[in-house]
């Protein structure tokens, strides 16, 4: 009897040694996908440090990237309130060629600037005159 549990032993030792071999191969291809996964797919992680110099990595003074500054949109849609009151989101849109999604949150801005104000889908100067 004391032969087949220490052949019992032995085979359960055995098993858990295979177990612990497979769950670190799991471990690490899981790791890998997920690691991926984080950053998209063909998109490299992000380093602050420059792979060839070492250096770190600085933006250069001046604007923004991608921003123009001085609310170039804001000032064109409020052109065409004073222009056209009544306009709609979709006209001004039309006219400035840029998506109408942009303009659903310039002109409430307007609106609590006090410069435009909202009756029905119009928009009109909130000064009631309008530009000649």
């Amino acid at each position: 009897m004391a032969g087949f549990i220490d052949a019992a032993v032995q085979d359960i030792d055995n098993r858990l040694k295979e177990l612990r071999e497979e769950e670190q191969k799991l471990v690490a291809a899981r790791a890998a996908l997920t690691a991926g996964a984080k950053r998209g797919p063909g998109r490299p992680p992000r380093s602050e440090a420059s792979p060839a110099t070492g250096t770190t990595r600085r933006r250069r003074p001046g604007r923004p990237r991608g921003r123009r500054g001085g609310n170039t949109r804001s000032a064109q849609a409020l052109e065409l309130v004073r222009s056209q009151p009544g306009i709609t989101i979709p006209q001004i849109a039309e006219a400035l060629k840029i998506e109408p999604n942009y303009l659903y949150r310039v002109m409430p801005k307007l609106t609590a600037d006090g410069v435009v104000k909202r009756i029905d889908q119009g928009w009109h100067p909130a000064d009631g005159a309008a530009a000649e």
